[in-house]
């Protein structure tokens, strides 16, 4: 990919809102003592910040565009592959890397039997991961899994050392087959949230129930009072 065209993924856009205060915040707090560092040893530590500090959660799926939005995600404590891989490529374009989120569908072979009754499948549509360039070369990467959560169930951790790519979980600690692409939908300059949105609520009827459970919950929470 040539320079002019990667030029496209470090601008700000909906989604990808780099230029906003949460994500550059979030990029300055993980890049602390490290401003004078290179591109790649700043991808690292960008992709180790996102992955860590917000924990994984695949329960409670966010069904409004503005969960996507990477401001948002950057001030919530946990959520699942997509805003994950949102943020990071934000966080990326903050710092001058050329970042763009993708999505593969994914087979899970060790799927929990709670997610797997929500989700009716063990097919994960839109598992979101993270293209970069460094030195002009690309590299995939996902942020999903923090470290403690796959600590706790056997998963080998994804780490990326700006040599090769950290994109799956392909096998667990005892070496069983985990996590399967299936398909790649390719990255964007901003993710295509309006049809994945609907694919979610059309392949995962139970998942998006819970989440809109939630999403009115949290309204209620948080109306001022009458």
């Amino acid at each position: 990919m040539t320079a002019s065209s990667t030029a496209d993924f470090l601008k700000p856009t909906a989604f990808v809102d780099s230029d906003s205060a949460p994500v550059r915040n979030f990029a300055a707090s993980a890049l602390r003592g490290f401003e004078n560092a290179s591109q790649t040893e700043k991808a690292i530590r960008l992709f180790d910040a996102v992955r860590d500090r917000i924990k994984y959660d695949p329960f409670n799926i966010g069904i409004t565009p503005h969960d996507y939005r990477a401001s948002t995600v950057a001030e919530r404590p946990s959520n699942y592959c997509v805003p994950k891989a949102i943020l990071l490529a934000a966080v990326l374009r903050a710092a001058g890397i050329p970042a763009a989120p993708g999505f593969a569908d994914v087979r899970n072979h060790l799927n929990s039997a709670k997610l797997a009754d929500l989700m009716g499948t063990d097919l994960f549509i839109y598992h979101g991961y993270v293209a970069l360039w460094l030195n002009g070369k690309m590299f995939k990467v996902t942020p999903a899994f923090n470290t403690e959560l796959c600590q706790r169930f056997g998963v080998r951790e994804l780490v990326f050392d700006g040599k090769s790519d950290a994109l799956f979980h392909e096998f667990d600690t005892q070496n069983r087959r985990h996590m399967e692409y299936v398909n790649d939908r390719g990255w964007f300059v901003d993710p295509p949230i309006d049809r994945l949105l609907e694919d979610f609520r059309v392949t995962y009827p139970k998942l998006w129930e819970k989440g809109a459970s939630a999403t009115e919950a949290a309204q209620v929470e948080f109306a001022p009072d009458r």
